[in-house]
């Protein structure tokens, strides 16, 4: 009877575990909670701090000997692609613009080329910044058409693209990204559903699930982020990712992951199935907790944070009646 729950695949941001982005703490961390995934985005290299895809073929060949001495695979890419806006106009904003056809050719293409390197097959991305104050919709076809094409790149290397929620994008909601995943009808294209990315938006639990069951029909991958609502944020406006400190370990706030996991594990084979379909080792939940800080290209929890997420993640895994599996003596053999 067993044999017919689902399993999941523990996985997480391991640079939130070092300030420094260490790539050996982060590693150490991570075997030491049992979890043999990690999800890869920021990492210092000879004191200096780059994001994954701005790393160089010698220092992909430098982290791939630190993972086989850990014994840790990649599940995702934690890129930033898509985290530039569409249009080039003076928005208020921060954010870049890159000439879309230079951005596909050179950042989509070189962040291809590391994930085949680092042997994983799903890429993280984002559905562009449409201009500050403006309706995300009025931008909706030109992310779709591009988000095609990204697609269809990522194809070509073997790989996963998937688009994650999150505020102040063109796919902030579920029913954007729905949209979106419809419009590009690609079998590469995969949703990630972060339920605090939801809530810092201003949405409560019950709508933070309703979403989730949007995204249901294209989900590919999790982000276990949990966060507690402020209720003076009115939906749908602009979200001071700076700002944001009410995060929490996941159970804790209002991103309905007991709700999402249960699901999963009643309701969940359309889901799995998908995930087999497309040749990934497993549905990846992936921890993300931003315990101390968090912002717009990434957070920090420290190491004891990281733990305190991990045992939560557990917790609500146990709840749900999903299962798991962590690094054990078989494990530990098998390496030795």
């Amino acid at each position: 009877m067993e044999s017919n729950i689902p399993s999941v695949i523990i996985s997480g941001f391991a640079d939130e575990i070092s300030v420094g982005k260490d790539l050996d703490q982060q590693l150490s961390v991570i075997a030491a909670l049992g979890m043999q995934y990690f999800s890869i985005r920021f990492l210092s290299i000879n004191g200096i701090v780059k994001n994954t895809v701005d790393l160089t073929d010698a220092e992909v060949v430098l982290v791939k000997s630190k993972m086989a001495e850990y014994g840790v695979h990649v599940s995702s890419l934690g890129s930033p692609i898509g985290k530039v806006k569409l249009l080039d106009t003076d928005d208020g904003s921060a954010n870049r613009f890159v000439p879309w056809s230079s951005y596909l050719s050179d950042n989509v293409r070189r962040a291809c080329e590391i994930a085949c390197q680092l042997e994983t097959k799903l890429i993280r991305a984002f559905s562009f910044y449409h201009p500050q104050g403006t309706d995300a919709r009025r931008c909706l076809a030109q992310a779709t058409d591009q988000l095609g094409e990204m697609t269809t790149m990522v194809d070509q290397y073997g790989l996963i693209l998937g688009l994650e929620v999150e505020a102040n994008l063109v796919g902030h909601t579920a029913e954007i990204l729905a949209d979106i995943y419809r419009g590009v009808n690609h079998p590469k294209l995969v949703l990630i559903f972060d339920g605090a990315n939801l809530v810092t938006q201003g949405f409560d639990s019950q709508q933070v699930f309703q979403q989730y069951l949007l995204m249901k029909p294209g989900l590919g991958c999790i982000h276990i982020k949990d966060y507690s609502r402020d209720q003076s944020q009115q939906v749908g406006s602009y979200v001071n990712e700076a700002a944001l400190a009410r995060f929490v370990p996941v159970g804790s706030g209002d991103s309905a992951y007991d709700q999402v996991l249960l699901d999963l594990a009643r309701d969940g084979d359309s889901v799995f199935d998908r995930i087999r379909d497309l040749g990934l080792p497993g549905l990846f939940v992936d921890l993300e907790p931003h315990l101390r800080a968090g912002g717009q290209f990434g957070g920090f929890s420290g190491a004891d944070g990281f733990g305190v997420a991990f045992r939560s993640l557990l917790e609500q895994l146990d709840q749900s009646g999903l299962r798991y599996q962590l690094r054990d003596m078989t494990t530990i053999h098998e390496k030795s």
